[in-house]
């Protein structure tokens, strides 16, 4: 997917509703997860991010920095987010505890 004419989200759309449920793309351009939920916002913030699985299936939740990912919207108005990390590198991660 070219993210090339995608628009970034403001600051002030980095909010749990806007974010929870997003795809997330690696650094392959390949979907490596989706947003489960948010702890904060701003320069703090974790996001914890389902990594592999099935349908939700035996995904691994791992958390990583707001800053580490650039979220944004596409042709469609759907919010995704790209990130440098690949799959393999999130799933090393340690699994995020609720």
């Amino acid at each position: 997917m070219d993210h090339t004419n995608h628009i970034r989200l403001r600051a002030d759309e980095l909010t749990p509703a806007v974010l929870e449920g997003a795809t997330v793309y690696g650094a392959d351009d390949h979907k490596v997860g989706k947003v489960d939920h948010v702890h904060s916002t701003g320069a703090a913030g974790k996001v914890i991010i389902d990594v592999g699985g099935f349908l939700g299936i035996g995904a691994k939740p791992v958390a990583v920095a707001l800053t580490d990912l650039d979220f944004m919207r596409d042709e469609d108005g759907e919010v995704h987010a790209v990130t440098s990390w690949t799959k393999d590198q999130l799933k090393a991660m340690p699994e995020h505890h609720h």
